[in-house]
């Protein structure tokens, strides 16, 4: 398996490329604002070509780049049902705190033509790659993780798997509540379940947390010094 990764130039949103070993297919999780040029570099070096985009929520800084990506690839878009509808507005659905610093990137919007919405629970596999989705609510209705292979395993999504948490969970501190659809209460469930040891039932501490924005560490590591998770 290989990962990629590049920051947005607007808001630093990580972007991230999941592909087999040996194929020329690849997903796209979260592409943001300005993403572009970047993208379109590192799949031609590569040589991949886009399958599916995957976003972990709704906010314009992790959808932006679909707009571009579908409509030059033909490609779906699997987001969860309750953020779905932040794709006909993404930022006008910021609320008014934050949509109008972003309103010059209205008009280059468009929403992709193949919505694939998510329920949390399902594993699917687009572009040959195992994705298991997990609804991960609070930051937004609709937040999920991804969770796929490691770079040295094709096809088992095992202890040691990647983790993509969207703006759910960072390395030290937590996804916002303030914004429209975020919820503290429903937050805290989640991170209830992501502080769950994984003798208890929880995920395995090797899974490695790979965030919307920022640093990458285990989900073991972050259990134990995130205080948003230790605390529990």
């Amino acid at each position: 398996m290989q990962l990629l990764s590049f920051a947005s130039p607007v808001l630093g949103t990580n972007c991230y490329i999941v592909a087999p070993d040996g194929g020329d297919q690849c997903l796209v999780i979260d592409p943001g604002i300005g993403v572009d040029e970047e993208l379109d570099s590192i799949l031609t070096s590569h040589g991949l070509r886009p399958a599916a985009a995957l976003a972990t929520h709704g906010h314009v800084d992790h959808t932006f780049g679909l707009a571009e990506l579908c409509r030059r690839w033909d490609i779906p878009v699997y987001i969860h049902q309750a953020d779905e509808y932040r794709l006909d507005d993404p930022i006008g659905t910021l609320g008014p705190d934050l949509a109008p610093a972003l309103t010059a990137f209205a008009d280059a919007w468009s929403r992709p033509s193949d919505v694939r919405p998510l329920s949390g629970g399902e594993e699917i596999e687009p572009a040959g790659v195992p994705v298991r989705v997990m609804h991960a609510p609070g930051h937004t209705e609709g937040s999920v993780l991804y969770s796929v292979p490691a770079p040295d395993d094709d096809r088992h999504v095992g202890p040691s798997s990647l983790l993509f948490t969207g703006d759910v969970l960072f390395v030290g501190t937590i996804g916002r509540t303030d914004l429209p659809g975020g919820d503290s209460g429903l937050m805290d469930q989640t991170l209830e379940w992501l502080a769950t040891p994984e003798h208890d039932g929880g995920l395995p501490d090797a899974m490695n947390v790979l965030p919307g924005h920022g640093d990458s560490d285990t989900l073991g590591n972050q259990r134990a010094v995130n205080p948003f998770l230790r605390d529990l």
